[in-house]
């Protein structure tokens, strides 16, 4: 009778499960252990059950084969780093070649419309830069006109605020003046009028 295909899930029955692994761990440490003996081989294997009991095999000891391992895990590592980091050096140097190349056109550019280097220009380009320099212009006087006509608006709100100003001023001092001519005016009228006289009191001018 042909034996099933094995589902590779875990088994629930916990009876089952504790079987196979018995019988499973010792198949494989036989095979290690096989290993070792045909093909002349270090091998190690570190089985943890699910209790977490130890099981293991080595054909020599098992720290030498772990420090051994951890030494060529750690080599493969620096190996990687070293190779990660002179893809991302290339990577920046053709960045940064990239950008040079970019720099020196833009920079190109700015010395041709600043009427510099303009023998190479074909009539083509000398056009398209011309109406490049009228539409920059263009910007350049709406701005102005724009700007011109805020300080325009903000000066004659600072003139209306000065008039409103100067006629509650002038208003606050003609009060001001009426109030002390009322004043002075019933100062005159309760002044009353004195002579010194020099004598006896029946000789005192009236």
């Amino acid at each position: 009778m042909a034996r099933g295909k094995v589902q590779m899930k875990r088994i629930e029955n916990t009876t089952r499960r504790q079987v196979t692994f018995s019988k499973r761990r010792n198949g494989l440490l036989k095979k290690a252990y096989e290993l070792s003996v045909l093909c002349d081989a270090q091998v190690a294997v570190i089985i943890f059950s699910q209790r977490g009991r130890l099981y293991e095999f080595s054909s020599s000891d098992i720290r030498k084969t772990l420090e051994r391992y951890l030494k060529y895990t750690k080599g493969d590592q620096v190996v990687a780093d070293k190779f990660e980091d002179e893809q991302c050096s290339q990577q920046m140097k053709l960045e940064s070649a990239v950008m040079a190349k970019k720099i020196e056109h833009l920079q190109l550019c700015q010395r041709k419309l600043m009427g510099q280097e303009l023998s190479s220009c074909s009539i083509e380009e000398l056009q398209e830069m011309e109406n490049q320099l009228i539409t920059s212009l263009q910007n350049v006087r709406l701005r102005k006109v724009l700007l011109l006509q805020q300080q325009i608006q903000q000066l004659q709100h600072e003139e209306i605020e000065l008039v409103q100003e100067n006629a509650s001023l002038s208003k606050l001092c003609g009060s001001g003046r009426t109030q002390c001519q009322q004043q002075w005016a019933k100062h005159k009228e309760a002044e009353v009028e004195t002579e010194l006289c020099i004598g006896l009191p029946q000789n005192r001018c009236s």
